[in-house]
């Protein structure tokens, strides 16, 4: 029996030296770990991705309006505008005329600009045509919460009264506050809300890609 009780005495402190080891070996794991697990970035899209995308919704507006006679479109700052002017060559290659293409900034039009920013960066807006009666594609990077294509629609009717107005994004992630959808949609993504969904154009970023930043 005495024998018996050291036996267990023995694994037991045999068990505890095992346990600390391991606590020791995670800590010195967990700081050397890069920084990239406590902020990761997923890429969703790549450039061959978004140029298929674009391709694709060109089509699609030109198969719903039948063509191109009457149609506008307005990109919104700032990657909005860079998308836009891609579709917009799209459309010029294929119906063999140029339709016209302005941008806006909705920055002054938000209802929630002051708790985004109390010195916003408001940047130039360029319609060149009149809006009155047209089919007008505006057109965003990110489709979330909606307050950017509400405050884009009030931005347009200043402009006039367009016949139409409809909305293309390269990406849908969802949790919506007010009641848009968008008529044509690059990809649907699944996001949490605190997740960021950046999208980088050449124009700008000096890449194509689209990717998820986990927090």
């Amino acid at each position: 029996m005495i024998k018996l009780q050291k036996d267990i005495t023995l694994d037991i402190n045999l068990l505890n030296d095992i346990k600390r080891y391991y606590i020791i070996l995670s800590i010195i794991i967990y700081m050397n770990m890069p920084e990239k697990t406590m902020s990761e970035h997923d890429t969703i899209l790549d450039a061959s991705d978004i140029d298929r995308i674009l391709s694709r919704i060109t089509h699609k507006i030109l198969e719903v309006h039948k063509g191109a006679e009457n149609l506008t479109l307005i990109g919104i700052h700032t990657r909005g505008v860079h998308i836009a002017k891609r579709i917009q060559s799209r459309i010029n290659a294929i119906e063999g005329f140029e339709i016209p293409a302005g941008n806006i900034d909705i920055t002054l039009y938000r209802d929630d600009w002051t708790r985004i920013s109390h010195h916003p960066i408001v940047q130039a807006t360029d319609i060149a045509f009149p809006v009155d009666g047209k089919q007008i594609i505006l057109i965003d990077d990110v489709l979330f919460t909606g307050r950017t294509i509400r405050a884009a629609m009030d931005a347009i009717i200043d402009f006039g009264r367009p016949d139409r107005i409809e909305l293309a994004v390269l990406v849908d992630r969802g949790h919506r506050e007010l009641p848009i959808q968008a008529n044509y949609v690059g990809k649907f993504i699944e996001t949490r809300r605190s997740e960021t969904v950046n999208v980088l154009l050449a124009e700008h970023d000096g890449q194509d890609r689209v990717v998820i930043e986990k927090h």
